[in-house]
């Protein structure tokens, strides 16, 4: 029998909806400070992301840094993928001075904002072709940015929740991606501007310019701190963080640090006892050996962390309600089946697209393209026609329904990864490009807005940032663990075959989304 969230759950995230609202009524709420607000906190969330990936790589690639290596470098984002282990954290542990100042949410706003800042000017401050161990300096910063940036979109997102009416987030939401697609322009298009204006190319490596191009972007960020600063701290947050025997969140903080100790010790001794083995056996070894890696990993942290609970180190009923309620009540509100297969489309939905977009900078550039060709085209152009595809999303989301739409976008994201291989063929051809950038962001666009609306569906209100986490975590982990292996994929199988590869992974997801479809009703808004 279909499962009905949004009809039969109370407290679920998508309820009755209310009734249509004018246009009027639309274009004043525009100028609404929550509105504007979320417009500036969206640049600021949409900044950073592309300091880790496609700007980054192009840094590294000039600086001569081995395409195998520079993938490698996508994990460093990864923090975002996991970022459901300290989201209860962030929601009920305090921080010292600046949650009596500034609130609970602000005041974790903050400090995130001023960690990538700081992070992002580590990596200005560190020239990977200068040889030694700068290479390792810039992944711990790259890594420690991921953290910063995947902490900010935690308290972003519940801020957003608590300053609005749900009837209101539609707009919120629409504003924030906005923003955030902004943001990735500035990031993008704009990093690529300022390095090749001060004088970095291929072949002609700067590290001067790169430098000033990464503190202009530590800068930019001013934009962020400066909204937290000035918006009000939500009334449902304005309240001291919950009450708690003395020393229970350092207790829990303690029981996170450990497990998190344990997490990175297993993962590089196993990577330093087991990579001599899997040299040179090809990508496929070497994705399952990573893949074992990381499963030990995650392993030793959840044992660390169940043991040290188990002692006496943090409360029981305090370490159950801040991580293992949230995850129950998904899979006592679905059932075992439908969960499990809920979070297996979840975490497979954007597979095609993300494993692509690690190197696609890095193809653009091996098919001859410059900096300032690959700036407008892709980090310019085709954001804004990213944003269009969002709209067109939603829309007919609203209009035909989200599993529909969420159908449609997953055959236009696996189906239009196969138009790179004429491009791969074609090589230098810029009227190639644009067309093959506007049919790939159009369909980017349209598949995460229906993916969003879907996400939002399956949300407990009782557990809105918690499971929105898990579910954006779950959505970003396995796709960009494979794709750090897209250069060594690409090694082995040439442009072509990965392009191919990129889509048919994309096959199983259709059947995911059919499954999903006729296990769930999801109630829509009214249409008008």
């Amino acid at each position: 029998m279909p499962v009905s969230p949004a009809v039969t759950t109370p407290d679920s995230a998508v309820e009755a909806q209310p009734s249509a609202r004018t246009w009027r009524d639309s274009l004043a709420a525009l100028w609404d400070w929550r509105v504007l607000s979320m417009l500036m906190l969206g640049f600021s969330a949409g900044l950073p992301i592309l300091l880790i990936f496609s700007s980054l790589s192009l840094w590294l690639i000039e600086a001569g840094v081995e395409r195998r290596a520079v993938t490698f470098f996508s994990w460093a984002a990864l923090g975002y993928s996991f970022k459901f282990i300290w989201a209860p954290l962030v929601d009920r542990l305090p921080l010292p001075l600046l949650t009596a100042w500034l609130g609970r949410r602000r005041a974790y706003m903050l400090l995130a904002q001023v960690g990538v800042a700081c992070a992002i000017v580590g990596m200005a401050l560190t020239d990977p072709a200068s040889g030694g161990h700068t290479l390792t300096t810039m992944a711990l910063f790259a890594v420690l940015l991921g953290f910063m940036s995947a902490t900010q979109d935690i308290v972003i997102d519940a801020y957003r929740i608590e300053i609005a009416r749900p009837e209101q987030q539609g707009l919120l939401s629409s504003a924030y991606i906005a923003g955030y697609r902004v943001g990735m322009i500035v990031a993008g298009a704009g990093a690529l501007f300022l390095a090749s204006y001060w004088g970095s190319a291929r072949g002609s490596y700067s590290y001067e310019a790169w430098q000033w191009t990464y503190l202009v972007m530590a800068a930019v960020m001013g934009v962020g701190m400066l909204t937290t600063l000035i918006t009000p701290e939500p009334p449902a947050s304005a309240r001291a963080s919950e009450p708690a025997p003395s020393g229970q969140h350092a207790r829990l903080l303690g029981v996170f640090v450990a497990s998190v100790l344990a997490f990175v010790g297993v993962f590089y001794t196993a990577g330093q006892v087991g990579a001599s083995s899997v040299a040179g056996q090809g990508p496929l070894l070497n994705l399952l050996f990573e893949a074992s890696r990381m499963a030990l990993g995650l392993a030793a942290a959840f044992g660390v962390g169940w043991a040290l609970v188990c002692a006496g180190l943090a409360s029981r009923a305090q370490a159950r309600i801040t991580w293992v309620e949230p995850v129950l009540d998904f899979f006592q509100r679905y059932g075992a089946r439908t969960a499990w297969l809920l979070l297996a489309l979840v975490g497979l939905y954007r597979i095609s697209d993300i494993v692509l977009g690690v190197i696609s900078n890095v193809f653009y550039q091996d098919m001859g393209f410059s900096k300032p060709e690959i700036a407008y085209a892709v980090k310019t152009y085709g954001v804004v026609i990213s944003i269009f595809g969002g709209f067109m999303g939603g829309i007919l989301a609203t209009r035909f329904g989200v599993m529909r739409s969420l159908m449609w976008g997953a055959i236009l994201a696996a189906g239009t990864n196969l138009a790179f291989i004429v491009l791969a063929y074609a090589g230098h051809n810029l009227t190639l490009l644009y067309l093959i950038v506007s049919a790939d962001n159009l369909a980017a666009g349209f598949a995460s807005a229906a993916f969003v609306a879907f996400l939002s569906s399956l949300t407990n209100v009782s557990f809105t940032a918690v499971q929105y986490a898990i579910f954006s975590s779950l959505m970003t982990l396995l796709p960009k663990t494979l794709g750090g292996y897209s250069g060594g994929i690409v090694d082995g199988l040439g442009y072509p075959g990965f392009f191919l590869f990129t889509a048919l992974i994309g096959l199983p997801v259709m059947g995911l989304v059919w499954l999903a479809g006729h296990r769930l009703e999801i109630a829509e808004p009214p249409r008008a």
